[in-house]
């Protein structure tokens, strides 16, 4: 064989172990991301929300989302990550339901070395590394903010007394514990604010309006605010003021926290005081943060969404803008 058809040759053969290369790289390269997502339920206006956000930014980015619904059941989720990793997804993410009993199952997913994002609700584990990061809102500043607005509130009648019923989410789950935290943490510094009943309404509108009914039988006309922990059990709450043949806005004053649509609705017709905004649109934030984690980039260990407070004077011109 002559030295130009060896070159010949080699070059052939180079070329088409490039090519095998190029096609195998692009190949890898074109595989879409997988990702487990594990959804608290279906409880409120806000969740509901949440589930398109993230539905709609996985089918945008092109990720290949499977999605688990936990119906508020800890147990559900706990299985669901398990399937995740039996799948051998490329990244987890969830919204937990509760705080704690995270450990085993987040460390069978490091072990995995299938990486985990928080999503609007945080965990209490021992080891921070068992996820890489959270991305949502600061409930306890969330609890802060509605408290504020009560005690700017309170100073048009700085001689009384005002008697606070609180409906608290979840037993257990983080922005249960943290609203109710920044709240009596910022009404602390006016003793004329007392909570004198508290009870959970499990985030649902439905468990507010029968809380509150318990709430107005055992207080009645003693109850001068409501502090709800969601804009639905609000809205549940409102429908049982009304029942009671009470003014709700004005009999009561009602903050609430969420900023979805029927808050603002239920502002507009005077019956809800103040909403809190904590914003579900979570998706592209998501699937960003996922390829950036998933491609080995470092990310920032806590990720807060930038949220306001919406008071009922500002509600009629607000109601347009928003999206959820």
């Amino acid at each position: 064989m002559t030295l130009t058809r060896r070159t010949l040759l080699a070059s052939a053969m180079l070329l088409a172990f490039s090519a095998t290369t190029f096609a195998t790289s692009s190949a890898f390269a074109a595989k879409p991301l997988v990702m487990g997502f594990s959804q608290v339920g279906a409880e409120s206006e806000w969740r509901t929300a949440n589930t398109v956000s993230i539905k709609d930014a996985a089918k945008k980015d092109g990720v290949t989302l499977k999605f688990a619904d936990a119906q508020q059941k800890q147990e559900n989720q706990v299985k669901a990550l398990r399937s995740f990793i039996a799948q051998k997804v490329d990244v987890i993410a969830f919204s937990p339901v509760v705080e704690s009993g995270w450990d085993t199952v987040l460390r069978e997913a490091k072990a995995a070395k299938i990486p985990v994002i928080l999503t609007d609700r945080a965990v209490n584990v021992a080891d921070k590394s068992l996820y890489v990061t959270f991305i949502g809102s600061d409930f306890v500043e969330e609890g802060r903010r509605a408290g504020q607005w009560l005690l700017e509130h309170a100073k048009k009648t700085p001689d009384a007394t005002l008697n606070i019923v609180e409906l608290q989410g979840t037993v257990g789950s983080a922005p249960a514990i943290d609203r109710k935290e920044g709240f009596q943490e910022v009404i602390g510094k006016n003793p004329k604010l007392k909570i004198i009943r508290s009870q959970t309404g499990d985030f649902t509108r439905a468990k507010g309006k029968e809380v509150m009914e318990a709430f107005l039988k055992a207080e009645g006309k003693k109850i001068n605010v409501l502090y709800a922990h969601n804009d639905d059990m609000a809205i549940g709450a409102i429908q049982a003021i009304e029942e009671a043949g009470m003014k709700p806005g004005k009999d009561i004053i009602i903050i609430s926290i969420d900023g979805v649509k029927g808050a603002f609705e239920a502002m507009i017709a005077g019956k809800l005081n103040v909403t809190v905004e904590c914003s579900p649109l979570l998706g592209p934030q998501l699937m960003s943060i996922a390829r950036d984690v998933v491609a080995g980039k470092p990310v920032p260990a806590r990720i807060t969404t930038v949220e306001g407070v919406f008071p009922a004077e500002v509600a009629a011109k607000e109601f347009p803008n928003r999206k959820y």
